[in-house]
């Protein structure tokens, strides 16, 4: 239905912006998306791990530039369902305390405007629409919560022992809740079939739990529901007042166009969404859109992580690897009391992926790289970064995006490795050879890796120190509203994304009352 005016538009399709919709969708109010990018063609290539991780088929020609003016090519994907096309679909609630103020090493992780509890039944209502699976407080840390919608996804043999290791150890490992299309009980029917090519892929079956195929495919059944795509959005204009956006300018396959909507919704990431409003300065918001307190753009975080493969005694033939999480250090423990975080599981990685041969045959020098990848264990470890204002998004003069960062916060990180690293030796593996991903893996560069980007746009009941109010609407319009990560004030240390739909849900149900 294409129209000159809509109740509400919505720029982005990702897990914010393409659950928004599908909340949106059955209320017959008429909704545009506007994504940036296409359909992922569905090809081959899509679970080739030379295409994928070596000649970065998929990444965005984006260039972005860092704190010191260096260009580079930010990992990141412009598709219907944005960043969730490639992402593992490990889809965990924040901790409880992660709402609340709390210390850690390095300073402050701020509180959230709301509560665990205000946000509880959005992740419930998540978990059923990702269709995740898990067990409810099988992890210690685990906040409370009904039932997860879906049995776990069993553990295949290499990571049934590690955790039965981990167990005998004394720690307390669970089944990473995952968002995937798998009927174990009835595998001739299941979509998924626990694929090696899952986490940092796109789905070649449409079984991975990514908000193109939960949300908006079934959002554009609804005549209501327009998609357009290849449309990226350039600026948003408001009246003179600067209470309200009146029009959204985007150029769709090279045309410049302008819609109107009652509600405009950023969800375009935390650096793009950030630029947006950067972008769509004018006489009334000089400083950028809804940044009279100069907060758009600062605060930006995306975690500190260390992902690492560890040698295993015994050939390790998983397939699908991301099953197992640990979080017994999430908050510290009796020789370290500030916050650590997350350990879990990767996907297996293979010999494409590898790099770095010579450095490689120093720290494994009786494997070859085929029997390296045969005996791999891998695993991510996620600490919590902190928002600091100086780590910002701010534009060059030709409107790119340039990416501030200074690490912080890092300790915690070396503290949870030494943790993971002591334990090696009673689980089955090679206790010194553990290889860090910035030896074996083709792509990582750390600025770039901006999977877990937030931060930028933050909410907050203080309109000097935030710049959306606790429902995500901007304190300055009166109908502008930001549903990505860059909302989050703070980013414990878990993947966002369930986060960013729990609170895409609860927004939608704000907007469907507010227009009635």
């Amino acid at each position: 239905m294409m129209t000159d005016d809509y109740d509400e538009i919505i720029v982005g399709s990702g897990a914010g912006g393409g659950t928004l919709a599908h909340r949106l969708a059955p209320s017959g109010k008429r909704v545009l998306i506007l994504e940036r990018g296409d359909w992922l063609p569905r090809e081959p290539e899509n679970w080739d791990a030379t295409a994928t991780f070596v000649k970065n088929r998929y990444v965005s020609k984006d260039t972005w530039y860092d704190k010191d003016g260096k260009a580079f090519q930010p990992q990141v994907h412009y598709f219907v369902g944005g960043a969730t096309k490639f992402y593992g679909a490990a889809l965990y609630r924040l901790r409880e305390q992660d709402f609340g103020e709390l210390r850690h090493y390095d300073g402050i992780s701020p509180a959230w405007p709301i509560s665990y509890t205000d946000m509880q039944p959005y992740y419930g209502q998540a978990e059923e629409l990702y269709q995740v699976h898990g067990i409810r407080g099988e992890d210690p840390s685990d906040p409370p919560g009904g039932p997860y919608p879906f049995p776990p996804v069993s553990h295949e043999p290499r990571i049934q022992k590690l955790f039965d290791d981990l167990v005998r150890a004394g720690l307390h490992p669970f089944h990473s809740p995952n968002g995937i299309m798998l009927d174990e009980s009835n595998l001739a029917f299941s979509p998924c079939i626990r694929s090696a090519t899952c986490d940092g892929f796109a789905c070649l079956l449409h079984a991975k739990s990514d908000a193109d195929v939960i949300a908006v495919r079934p959002s554009i059944t609804h005549e209501n529901v327009t998609l357009v795509r290849n449309a990226e959005v350039l600026k948003l204009e408001s009246d003179p007042s600067g209470r309200t956006i009146t029009s959204v300018i985007a150029r769709v396959d090279g045309e410049e166009q302008r819609f109107t909507g009652s509600i405009v919704v950023v969800s375009a990431g935390a650096v793009n969404s950030a630029k947006l409003l950067l972008s769509s300065a004018n006489d009334s918001h000089p400083n950028g859109l809804a940044n009279g307190s100069d907060q758009v753009g600062r605060n930006y975080v995306f975690h500190n992580s260390r992902a690492f493969l560890a040698i295993s005694l015994e050939k390790n033939d998983t397939r699908f690897q991301k099953t197992l999480g640990l979080n017994d250090w999430y908050l510290g423990d009796d020789d370290f009391e500030y916050p650590m975080g997350n350990v879990q599981m990767v996907g297996k990685s293979s010999p494409p992926m590898y790099r770095g041969e010579k450095k490689i045959a120093k720290l494994a020098p009786e494997f070859t790289l085929q029997e390296m990848a045969e005996h791999a264990v891998d695993f991510w470890l996620s600490t919590e970064d902190l928002p600091v204002p100086g780590n910002r998004v701010t534009l060059r003069t030709d409107g790119s995006p340039v990416l501030s960062y200074t690490q912080n916060n890092r300790e915690p990180l070396d503290q949870l490795y030494s943790r993971v690293k002591k334990h090696l030796s009673h689980l089955g593996m090679h206790p010194h050879h553990l290889i860090p991903r910035d030896v074996y893996m083709k792509n990582d560069i750390p600025v770039a890796g901006c999977a877990h980007q937030a931060g930028t746009v933050r909410f907050g009941n203080d309109p000097d120190t935030s710049v959306l109010d606790s429902d995500c609407k901007a304190h300055e319009l009166d109908n502008l509203y930001v549903v990505d990560t860059s909302f989050f004030p703070s980013i414990g240390a878990v993947n966002p994304a369930l986060t960013a739909m729990a609170n895409a849900l609860r927004v939608g149900d704000h907007l469907l009352a507010r227009l009635g």
